[in-house]
């Protein structure tokens, strides 16, 4: 079923939703179950897998030389979200990302998806490889996020990159594209982005998950202005609670957000990193049931595979 059936459906009730890490390579799928078991309580109706691109490792040799190696620390979008449909027949999300893909590959990846009932992908850029300075597409890839979700709302179309799209099956992808209640980072000023994204949504993005916040103002005042510019589809928050006296300068550094002063201040006061865990997850409690007032259609939680904190917040708020 497509994220916007769900909503829908739910009339109003905010709904639970959580994000996943693939396991680094080497690891079962079992972590996955894991992950997920301790939170199907709350009745998710979907589940995202995140996508890595593949990096480079340097790969020492008998000779004292070193190789330059392309490496995926976490390989199994696909698979994980096949396993998750038929495990707990919940609806699966997969990343969809530049980096990593020619556009053949894309429609290729595509059409595996479809092939597999889901019905639902997240259209996104992607980060820069650690090597690199900025992000670099693939040779015969898409550089932008627009890019891509054009090549799905084309396949949506009937339109592939080869075929005549007269005869060719048309695929049923619901887009969901991310939104930065706090801009993002390499657009000049919130004009530009509220423009992006308008043209996202104008070229078929169904709805929109946002970055990571911690002031819900910022979000209520992002809505608004997505309604003002004509931005009508869902909005779903993207949540974190903090748990660690280290995100207090990681979460800022790596996703260009604010964090609240008072927020900040009790984390400095707390003397162990149990009492941190517990402010953050305190803090994030009455953050989502502020959003719940303020009508958000999903509590989406980006839980780095550690259920923990969520189920805590959970059964605080549904």
């Amino acid at each position: 079923m497509k994220i916007t059936e769900h909503i829908q459906n739910a009339a109003g009730k905010t709904l639970f939703s959580f994000e996943l890490l693939p396991p680094v390579k080497g690891q079962s799928i079992q972590g996955i179950y894991d992950a997920i078991d301790p939170l199907m309580e709350f009745n998710p109706p979907f589940i995202d897998v995140t996508y890595h691109r593949e990096d480079y490792i340097y790969k020492q040799h008998d000779n004292g030389l070193l190789e330059k190696v392309s490496y995926r620390k976490r390989p199994g979008t696909v698979a994980i979200c096949a396993a998750i449909m038929n495990k707990y027949k919940v609806d699966a999300v997969p990343h969809l990302i530049c980096g990593g893909f020619t556009k053949e590959e894309t429609e290729n990846a595509l059409i595996d998806l479809q092939f597999l009932g889901i019905d639902n992908v997240l259209v996104l850029r992607g980060d820069a490889r650690h090597a690199d300075s900025g992000f670099i597409p693939t040779p015969g890839g898409h550089a932008y996020a627009t890019d891509l979700l054009q090549q799905v709302a084309n396949m949506n179309n009937g339109i592939y990159l080869h075929e005549d799209h007269d005869t060719a099956f048309k695929t049923q992808f619901c887009i969901g594209v991310a939104g930065y209640p706090e801009k993002h980072f390499e657009a000049p000023n919130l004009k530009t982005d509220f423009s992006f994204l308008k043209k996202k949504v104008d070229m078929g993005a169904e709805f929109i998950v946002t970055q990571m916040f911690f002031d819900n103002s910022k979000y209520i005042d992002f809505v608004k202005k997505c309604r003002e510019n004509g931005i009508n589809v869902p909005i779903i928050p993207g949540l974190k609670p903090i748990t660690s006296s280290k995100q207090l300068i990681s979460l800022p550094k790596i996703f260009h957000i604010d964090l609240p002063e008072d927020l900040s201040e009790a984390i400095l006061k707390c003397k162990s990193e149990k009492e941190v865990k517990e402010v953050g997850i305190q803090f994030m409690i009455q953050q989502c049931k502020e959003l719940m007032k303020a009508g958000a259609p999903v509590l989406h939680f980006y839980t780095m595979s550690n259920p923990g904190p969520t189920k805590r917040i959970a059964e605080a708020i549904f």
